[in-house]
């Protein structure tokens, strides 16, 4: 007879970087009593640390942990991020804003959007952006944190933040080191199994201390050293949805202005980001391999930068998808171990925090019961799917004369993205699903954007008057909350300069 469940003790992260110390000091902070949680990791072994833009969310998990705003922003050299403004995607020469929170505020069933395309047809000049309270603070490089007060225009947007990815996961060793997370230096050697189940029992690191534990979450990165490397799990390729396959990152000096969003700006073959923080600019190109040479990508990087370089580039090369499970037996692969989306809209940091999420919710006892496990992989597949989906929509919705562009634009696309893409284009409905990290607004932001307009509006509407006028009084007073407000930088020099 099998003996009973007991409750997990020792923990070992495998990796450190944002997703291993992300990982460690959730767990400590939610397992206060009775576990052991230890993370190995090696001062040789680089982080890729370019996920220094974020998403809403972020500011969830940092409440989960009990971190002062103002005290993570001086220590991580953060900004302020409103939204994404996409430059080139959809046409050449033209531009759009993906504003965190919903265009205007709902006034009636049919969505604000629709008013929009109803008021377009009749002659309304004013663009879909205009719309947005995070788009007019962008415009004038302004920030303030949004109002309780459900009346006023600057309660409808959201906001997250740009920071050094490398400084955050130092300032969380410290928050886990204060927590009781004890931290091995050094490179793992072999990794050992039980003979019958193929359960990982310990690692032997390289220079022959081994460390047990009963839990394992693998924060080793690309590699997968667990999940992969012993377990050989599996890997799904996305490739041939999304082609980009290399990165090249460089930070240079901060110069021009200090924008509260980030900047993303198609290229011939991919596309670069532009993420300000208070000491530098982030920048890199992601670009396809079989398009353009790393040569002719990092050209077009570095003839793209606000100032000078301050480090030598960072060269990336991956291949777009997901483990075939984020959670093998008594391994749970976190962060790029898991699988890796390019962080076109910002989710490579979210993707960790949901495993955690997750992992939490769904956290297991020593049976390791199946059940379980089914559940986490079920929820994190669909997750992975669902923000992959719209990635894929920024990609087919292009009208560019270059080759990855039409490739792209003429490329079949998963069924689920298909019927999205096509509802809209139809009506102007977008169709949510199970799990969406994104909600409608942000799906409405890219196909009005990138040029999906409807052939025809919510039937609704034409039981409707005319939302002009209303659609009128709503820029004017968002245009006049945004001229009220502190510059970025003004806001960030009072309240949490590093």
């Amino acid at each position: 007879m099998a003996s009973p469940a007991q409750p997990i003790r020792k923990i070992l992260i495998v990796g450190g970087g944002s997703a291993g110390w992300m990982t460690a000091a959730a767990l400590s902070a939610n397992l206060a009593q009775g576990c052991e949680i230890a993370l190995i990791e090696s001062e040789e072994i680089g982080t890729v640390g370019v996920g220094e833009a974020t998403i809403p969310p972020i500011r969830t998990f940092n409440q989960m942990l009990g971190i002062d705003e103002a005290e993570f922003m001086k220590r991580t050299q953060a900004s302020f991020k409103l939204g994404i403004e996409f430059v080139n995607w959809g046409r050449q020469g033209h531009s759009y804003f993906h504003p965190f929170g919903p265009h205007g505020r709902a006034f009636d069933v049919v969505p604000v959007h629709q008013h929009w395309l109803l008021a377009k047809a009749a002659g309304e000049t004013a663009e879909f952006d205009e719309h947005s309270m995070a788009w007019h603070l962008a415009q004038g490089n302004r920030f303030v944190r949004p109002s309780g007060d459900p009346h006023s225009v600057l309660s409808t947007f959201d906001y997250a933040y740009h920071f050094d990815a490398g400084l955050y996961a130092r300032f969380l060793r410290a928050y886990s080191g204060q927590r009781g997370v004890v931290r091995h230096e050094g490179k793992i050697g072999s990794v050992q199994q039980h003979g019958e189940t193929g359960f990982v029992s310990g690692v032997t690191l390289e220079d022959g201390r081994s460390l047990e534990a009963e839990l394992f979450i693998d924060c080793s990165g690309f590699r997968g050293l667990l999940i992969e490397g012993a377990l050989q799990t599996g890997y799904i390729d996305w490739t041939h949805w999304l082609p980009c396959d290399r990165a090249v990152a460089i930070p240079c000096e901060k110069e021009g202005d200090f924008t509260p969003y980030t900047r993303s700006t198609a290229r011939e073959a991919g596309w670069q980001w532009r993420i300000p923080l208070q000491h530098r600019t982030g920048n890199g190109h992601v670009y396809s391999s079989q398009f353009t040479t790393d040569e002719a990508a990092l050209d077009a990087l570095l003839s793209n930068l606000d100032g000078k370089p301050l480090a030598d580039p960072n060269k990336l090369r991956f291949t777009t998808g997901m483990r075939r499970k984020f959670w093998d037996r008594n391994v749970v692969a976190v962060g790029l171990s898991s699988g890796f989306l390019e962080p076109l809209e910002s989710t490579s940091l979210h993707l960790i925090q949901a495993g955690i999420s997750k992992l939490l919710a769904l956290f297991p006892d020593t049976s390791f019961d199946p059940a379980v496990i089914a559940e986490y992989n079920h929820i994190a597949t669909t997750e992975m799917e669902r923000i992959r989906d719209f990635i894929v929509l920024h990609y087919k919705l292009m009208d560019r004369d270059e080759p990855m562009w039409r490739h792209t634009a003429a490329m079949d696309i998963p069924d689920s993205l298909a019927f999205k893409i096509d509802h809209f284009r139809r009506y102007g409905r977008h169709i949510p699903r199970d799990m969406d990290l994104f909600a409608p607004p942000s799906w409405h932001a890219v196909h009005i954007g990138q040029f999906n307009l409807p052939e025809g509006t919510d039937p609704l509407g034409a039981y409707r008057p005319s939302g002009r006028e209303w659609l009128g009084k709503l820029r004017s007073a968002m245009a006049n909350e945004a001229a009220r407000q502190p510059s970025h930088q003004a806001f960030i020099d009072q309240h949490c300069k590093a």
